[in-house]
């Protein structure tokens, strides 16, 4: 089963209008990155997403309602962040997997050149 979830880059405060209550101070743009863990490893994703949530009236403010001024906001911020490089790293069970199939597959290769007989 893979596990997919978010871990938060960086959050900056905006100046500019909610959209919802036109208040110029609650703002909050934040920026994701995902991470995807299972049994076998955990990884670390290129994807990235935002969202923005205004604290005065309490509302998700999607894309759609962003005006001029708060798409350049944002522009300008997801050029400013770094997110972490891509990576992944087996857990122990990952490599537990990966010795039982190596000792599997010499098993078999010894089997059928016949250095094994069954």
């Amino acid at each position: 089963m893979k596990a997919s979830n978010y871990f938060t880059l960086k959050e900056f405060q905006l100046n500019n209008n909610c959209p919802e209550c036109y208040s110029n101070e609650g703002l909050q743009l934040t920026f994701k990155q995902r991470m995807t863990e299972n049994i076998f490893f955990k990884a670390i994703t290129s994807d990235t997403s935002n969202e923005m949530h205004c604290k005065n009236c309490n509302t998700t403010i999607y894309p759609v309602r962003w005006d001029d001024d708060i798409e350049r906001v944002v522009a300008y911020h997801e050029r400013a962040i770094v997110p972490k490089k891509s990576s992944w790293k087996l857990k122990p069970f990952g490599y537990v997997f990966i010795a039982i199939d190596i000792l599997l597959f010499i098993v078999i290769a010894l089997v059928m050149l016949g250095i094994i007989k069954l």
